[in-house]
């Protein structure tokens, strides 16, 4: 494991740290290894890749397709319709 110093840290930062490391139950030192492993460690996303995609594409309009009621039974694809021998 390595060290690290913190120099000139200001102290109401220090007492702020003190307080919050009491009321989750550790020391400050552990206290600052959890904050900078969720500042610097990437976390799962807690929605999926087509949630994300779509909160992120939201404000440009999004598109508005017609889609075919889902009352039929699935069919096969034809291949042959259209084509000319």
């Amino acid at each position: 494991m390595n060290t690290l110093t913190i120099r000139n840290l200001d102290s109401a930062i220090k007492d702020k740290l003190r307080v919050v490391a009491a009321r989750h139950g550790c020391s400050m030192e552990a206290e600052v290894r959890e904050i900078l492993r969720q500042a610097l460690m990437p976390s799962k996303p807690d929605r999926g890749l087509g949630s994300r995609i779509r909160a992120r594409f939201a404000d440009e309009g999004g598109a508005n397709l017609n889609l075919p009621l889902r009352t039929d039974a699935a069919r096969p694809a034809r291949f042959d319709e259209g084509t000319t021998t």
